[in-house]
């Protein structure tokens, strides 16, 4: 056994014993959106009450696991090299929930919820399960694995009723209870007076008049960055002095590097890599624009909206649950991307709307999807199934 494997089993429970062990079960602990809302939900959880543990496998991806030590969460990494792997990782996952008296087992993301249930079933201990996206994008070992396995839980959480109308359209079983619970941010710590001093518009050589379209998220697929590149290039011929940020990295950047050179946008596109302080950028930012084909509710965008930005998207995912055309922002459908571009253009020759929607959007998510009304529901969801 590796001196890595081996560090899970030295992790001691807390001398508390009054506290409630919970088991977080993740496949990353990366820079996704799933994955920035442990140490985000952990910072509003009551740590008098629970104590909270996570295990994660791939320990490349470990970008947030500070974070989460911060706030005085216990992290182990169990490697494995791919979802097998992972699915034969129960043992010793079972080892440490016994070790640690782990009383509730919460997973997230499809392969953390099949190992974790098979985990719940080897040790008694309920799990809870959090449903990022629709069923219908995931791969048909992972959709079938997922669904063999889903009646071996308390509770499914949804985080948007699109997401829990997916599960519901797939699965017809009457267990377990699907329960809608929306992405929540810190929109205290998400808010203009918190950005920092880092002066991005300075940094990058903007000017302070230009209008900043951008986006914060990890170079996946489903985001369609070429597409992103491409909308942006057909506003800065209408906008000159547009000036567009993306935030984040992935595998698909030389993808996406390869597109921005062809439309020669290095005057005006800023790639600014992966970043773990992001309010900076954001409060740079005028619009946050997403050209998705698929989400859940993406956090990112909650967190831009809470920091002043007025989002531009496309309606994927819970994304439509959020953004209301002509009121808070602009939506058009997932098919017509391209369309953004009109609709930003159209916006920015009229600052007053532009700045009226980013108010609107602002108070969207300071009303209805705040950090502490989303932890409330989880400790609600943790309570009923204890």
């Amino acid at each position: 056994m590796s001196p890595t494997e081996k560090n899970y089993l030295r992790v001691k429970t807390s001398s508390n014993q009054s506290k409630i062990p919970v088991l977080h079960i993740i496949k990353s602990l990366g820079r996704g959106g799933a994955e920035i809302l442990l140490p985000e939900t952990l910072r509003k959880h009551d740590k008098e009450k629970y104590e909270f543990h996570y295990i994660y496998f791939l320990p490349w991806k470990n970008q947030v696991v500070g974070e989460i030590e911060k706030e005085g969460g216990k992290v182990i990494c169990i490697p494995a090299k791919n979802n097998l792997e992972i699915f034969l990782r129960a043992r010793k996952i079972a080892a440490y929930v016994k070790e640690h008296k782990i009383q509730l087992i919460h997973c997230h993301l499809p392969w953390a919820g099949i190992v974790g249930r098979l985990v719940g079933r080897l040790t008694k201990v309920p799990v809870v399960y959090t449903e990022h996206n629709k069923w219908e994008r995931y791969h048909k070992l992972t959709y079938f694995l997922n669904k063999f396995s889903f009646a071996s839980q308390e509770t499914v959480i949804a985080v948007s009723g699109e997401v829990a109308q997916s599960i519901k359209s797939h699965y017809k079983g009457s267990k377990p209870n699907v329960t809608v619970v929306m992405n929540g941010i810190d929109t205290d710590k998400y808010s203009p007076q918190q950005a920092g001093a880092l002066n991005v518009r300075e940094q990058l050589k903007i000017p302070v008049d230009a209008p900043v379209i951008g986006i914060a998220c990890v170079f996946r697929a489903q985001k369609r960055l070429t597409t992103w590149v491409s909308i942006a290039a057909e506003i800065r011929a209408q906008i000159p002095n547009a000036h567009f940020i993306v935030v984040g990295d992935g595998i698909l950047r030389e993808e996406v590097f390869k597109k921005a050179k062809e439309l020669n946008t290095e005057n005006y596109l800023h790639f600014v890599g992966l970043q773990t302080e992001t309010r900076p950028y954001f409060k740079a930012m005028d619009i946050f624009m997403m050209s998705s084909e698929f989400e859940g509710l993406p956090i990112a965008m909650l967190e831009a909206m809470s920091m002043g930005c007025m989002p531009a998207c496309t309606a994927a995912g819970g994304i439509g649950e959020v953004v209301k055309d002509g009121l808070n922002g602009i939506l058009v459908p997932v098919h017509e991307p391209m369309k953004l571009s009109t609709e930003i253009i159209e916006l920015l020759n009229n600052s007053e709307e532009l700045n009226k929607r980013k108010k609107a959007a602002q108070k969207t998510v300071i009303d209805s999807f705040s950090m502490t009304k989303m932890v409330g529901e989880l400790e609600d969801i943790y309570s009923n199934v204890l």
